[in-house]
């Protein structure tokens, strides 16, 4: 695994995805919108790439000659219908078969286990672009690795779990689910595979 791009890397999420894969030793490619929103200490041990995800010649960009690509993409707190996630995963998925990249993990969420009217009503509209997100990987032919955490938690990281085609637990810490979408890369196990992670108790 010698080079990934991180696409979302200033959420929550992607920012632990990203101190992972440099703590990691891996060369990595931080795709944002924004420069200035990552971490100072992140800045000078990556290589930042300008981008909209909406833009496939940006995403195109972005992923050339990379060894895989890990998705955190995410919408902060706005839980309005949208349709970013899924239009920027087809651009990502297209871009990986343009340019032969193989190997991918996604960050989604929990509720996508949950039948579609047990979701609760405010995450259904960001839920189903999760859904629409999801659907473009599985018929992607990529090896994938699609990750559904529950409530991500702002604590430190422990020891997690991991249980393919089901939730183990109802939380999960940032630094732990960052951890795990750069170690999956190299995890064949978990290739093609829905994984329910969280923190062991």
């Amino acid at each position: 695994m010698e080079k990934v791009v991180i696409f979302g890397s200033t959420g929550m999420t992607g920012i632990c995805a990203v101190e992972a894969a440099v703590k990691k030793g891996l060369n990595v490619r931080a795709f944002v919108r924004d420069p200035s929103k990552l971490p100072d200490h992140l800045r000078n041990s990556v290589e930042v790439v300008k981008g909209d995800i909406l833009e496939y010649k940006d995403v195109l960009n972005a992923i050339k000659n990379v060894t895989a690509v890990v998705v955190a993409l995410g919408t902060r707190n706005d839980l309005n219908p949208t349709s970013v996630l899924s239009e920027g995963m087809r651009n990502i998925v297209n871009a990986m078969k343009e340019l032969n990249v193989e190997i991918i993990s996604v960050c989604l969420s929990a509720f996508l286990f949950y039948e579609p009217d047990k979701v609760p009503p405010m995450f259904k509209d960001l839920n189903a672009d999760h859904q629409r997100e999801y659907d473009i990987l599985k018929l992607s032919g990529l090896k994938y690795i699609a990750v559904f955490p529950p409530h991500i938690a702002d604590q430190p990281g422990s020891d997690y779990q991991i249980q393919h085609d089901a939730s183990p637990g109802r939380v999960i810490s940032k630094h732990d689910l960052g951890r795990f979408l750069i170690d999956c890369l190299t995890q064949p196990e978990h290739y093609g595979k829905v994984c329910g992670i969280s923190t062991k108790h």
